[in-house]
């Protein structure tokens, strides 16, 4: 009997040190495809996958530009979710920031190398630009239960110190049991001073992020609508669910309306990752979550947001780490033995 997934693209600061390598490794027989991205970014003069990936060394502040991370996680990304067992049945896609670029090729809103033209321009225009920057920030304890009352002060404290002049400041992305808060260096040095450190690493700023669905990326998104046209898009063959949560059905949807979200409200809007993963859930009931390469660290995300609604009795970091070792919900593609267990397809 076939198991149905829901599909999870991650999105930046997933390709770190350990992952280095990671196209050559799982993806060698991939290449007419490697071939095709090298291509496209051969002709913007920009250093190809192969050399990305196949570096002596993780140079942190090479690999994490946008032009290079966002190329090397979506083709990661696309070539992991084309590896899945024909026996699962994918019952919907989504992504995390970045990942809602991945998630257009591999719901089929995109053909493969149009998806990596607009992750590869869009990278790289949000490269050249670098307004403002990421913060880090959980409202849950380390068992992964939320804090109470901690999230709404956290909001308030963004709004407020949004509202000081010169200071901008805005809710980024809302990642399970974490707030990702954007803004400029005055709005994000408020915010970290504003806040106890917790779990000896946050508040954590993000290195080469910018201030990701945030207004202060409207000249990105406006680059990126003149060099990007209707024609990269299509109807997804699958339910692809966004960052507001809305689900996008094959037939219910334009190639205008998919460009006009990727290229508008998914830049300067907010990412409400944690409700895309609850209406996934909700929705389509899957037997698992699937989250495609590389790196492993939205897994916790993932699990956070699923105890938030008490997903299939799941309420703290221990039951879902128990429920992990017999009947897992969620795999990791960039885990060697969740890799193993869904080649396997059994679980």
């Amino acid at each position: 009997m076939s198991k149905t997934a829901v599909v999870i693209c991650p999105g930046r600061g997933t390709y770190t040190k350990s992952e280095l390598g990671y196209l050559a490794r799982h993806h060698s027989d991939a290449l007419d495809h490697l071939a095709a991205f090298d291509r496209e970014r051969t002709a913007l003069g920009q250093q190809t996958l192969a050399e990305l990936d196949g570096a002596a060394r993780y140079q942190q502040a090479f690999h994490t530009r946008g032009d290079h991370a966002s190329a090397l996680i979506y083709t990661a990304s696309f070539l992991d979710a084309q590896k899945i067992p024909e026996q699962i049945e994918v019952v919907g896609v989504t992504g995390n920031s970045m990942g809602w670029y991945s998630a257009l090729a591999v719901a089929g809103a995109a053909k493969p190398v149009d998806a990596f033209r607009i992750v590869n321009t869009m990278g790289t225009l949000m490269q050249d630009s670098m307004i403002g920057g990421q913060c880090l920030y959980p409202f849950v304890d380390e068992n992964w239960q939320q804090i109470r009352g901690l999230r709404d002060t956290l909001l308030e404290q963004v709004a407020q110190i949004g509202r000081r002049p010169d200071h901008s400041l805005a809710v980024s992305i809302h990642l399970g049991g974490m707030l990702v808060v954007a803004g400029n260096e005055a709005g994000l040095s408020a915010f970290e001073q504003s806040v106890t450190p917790v779990q000896g690493r946050y508040p954590m700023r993000l290195p080469n992020h910018a201030a990701f669905h945030t207004a202060l990326q409207e000249p990105v998104a406006a680059q990126g609508r003149a060099a990007l046209s209707a024609g990269l898009f299509q109807p997804p063959q699958g339910p692809i669910i966004d960052g507001r949560g809305a689900v996008w059905y094959p037939k219910s949807c334009t190639t205008e309306d998919l460009r006009d979200y990727t290229l508008g409200h998914q830049v300067v809007a907010p990412y409400d990752f944690t409700r895309a993963i609850t209406v996934a859930a909700h929705t389509f009931a899957p037997d698992v979550f699937i989250i495609t390469g590389p790196g492993t660290t939205l897994g916790g995300a993932v699990a956070q947001a699923l105890i938030s609604i008490e997903w299939q009795g799941l309420t703290s970091k221990e039951d879902f780490q128990t429920r992990q070792r017999t009947d897992p919900v969620l795999l990791s593609m960039g885990l060697a033995e969740d890799r193993s267990r869904l080649m396997c397809a059994g679980f």
